[in-house]
């Protein structure tokens, strides 16, 4: 177990019309605010006039259109806001990518510099407008972390980047915000907490017993509550749950000890900066596909150990315990919860050129390579995508 530093300054209230505290935590930086969100959907919540209320006192200024992969010209727009109305603090309404989006505005409002070259580099932050969140669905978790990723159409690139100035002071969790996110994005949702889960348990550290297990316990949750978003949207306690899970999977307690993969997230960001196609829909495919590519006498007995505790995989053959809960996976994300089977249905061409994309994939990683649970170079990750077909 490696040794870490846990630190998440984030004040949550969780819990439903606990957007009340809004008024006295937005007094506790300033008056004058800049309101990012997306399109409509906060509107037909009613959370749009509930904000303008609630912030009576205050001066608001609209930063909206958010798009669900947020891109750099948005943030450009929301720093320029900033800086031209002397903006206190940035109150984020909406999911990930309004969040993402919030998190390099707040940033690029305290410097002279490009928000993109702080994002190609983060260590140029300085400091950063506080940031308030009222969150409307669970995805991300970036209600309760420092890091964002912010797609540059220009340059074909999505680049994520983090930094402790970034966490949000406070973020209003009320699951019944997520009623009305319809069965894709929720289903979506899901795939992204538990690829972000999947993405820490799956290392060689030896002693990491508390996140390992809390790791598992989190995937129980999103294969208990999942389903029961496509049935029943406003069941209170699979939502509330979810979102709690959406937090904790990606807040840095799962990486204490273990450290980080990612390799899953590398290989979607590439596909999204050209594709443009849904975050966790995509990750639904490419985790699969991944644990199959790797699966290796090295790693069996990890992958057998996930598909005996989140899948109830009955097999006492390792090897063949592993495979089989890969494919639970697979079965879970495309037929439980309704998601794309394949990259074609997903969006992505069968034409696509994946020898570039993957090529594009590793290039700014160190050695060219991706690492993490298993080392992989260009001709890995053009297997990987190869097999999401």
């Amino acid at each position: 177990m490696k040794n870490f530093t846990y630190y998440v300054p984030t004040k949550i209230h969780f819990g439903e019309n606990q957007v009340q505290h809004l008024p006295e935590e937005v007094a506790s930086v300033g008056k004058r605010v800049l309101l990012v969100y997306g399109g409509g959907s906060i509107k037909k919540l009613g959370l749009y006039d509930k904000v303008y209320n609630l912030l009576a006192d205050c001066t608001i200024v609209e930063c909206n259109g958010i798009e669900p992969n947020p891109r750099i010209a948005s943030v450009r727009k929301g720093v320029e806001l900033c800086k031209t109305h002397n903006i206190d603090v940035v109150l984020a309404v909406g999911g990930g990518s309004v969040l993402d989006a919030s998190k390099a505005i707040a940033a690029g409002a305290c410097s002279d510099e490009d928000a993109w070259e702080l994002i190609l580099d983060a260590k140029k932050i300085k400091a950063a407008l506080p940031i308030i969140s009222v969150l409307t669905l669970s995805a991300t978790g970036s209600e309760m972390d420092q890091t964002a990723v912010i797609t540059n159409p220009e340059t074909k690139s999505k680049k994520g980047f983090a930094n402790d100035l970034l966490f949000p002071k406070v973020s209003i969790c009320d699951p019944t915000y997520t009623y009305t996110v319809n069965a894709f994005q929720s289903a979506s949702g899901v795939a992204d907490i538990m690829s972000h889960i999947m993405e820490t348990f799956f290392h060689h550290e030896a002693g990491c017993d508390i996140s390992d297990q809390v790791a598992i316990d989190l995937l129980k949750t999103c294969v208990k509550y999942g389903p029961v978003l496509l049935d029943e949207p406003n069941h209170y306690e699979a939502r509330a749950n979810i979102m709690w899970a959406s937090t904790w999977a990606i807040n840095g307690f799962l990486v204490s000890g273990p450290g980080k993969n990612w390799s899953c997230h590398a290989m979607q960001h590439i596909l999204s900066a050209y594709y443009d196609v849904t975050h966790g829909a995509t990750l639904a495919l490419l985790e699969p596909a991944w644990l199959s590519y790797i699966l290796n006498d090295t790693n069996k007995d990890r992958i057998a150990r996930f598909a005996r505790e989140v899948f109830n995989v009955e097999e006492e053959n390792t090897y063949k315990c592993a495979q089989k809960g890969i494919q639970k996976l697979y079965e879970f994300f495309t037929v439980t919860m309704k998601l794309p089977k394949n990259f074609a249905e997903l969006g992505i061409p069968n034409d696509a050129n994946f020898k570039e994309l993957a090529e594009e994939c590793v290039k700014s990683r160190p050695g060219g390579k991706i690492g993490g649970y298993e080392t992989l170079e260009a001709n890995d990750v053009f297997e990987i995508y190869k097999r999401c077909f």
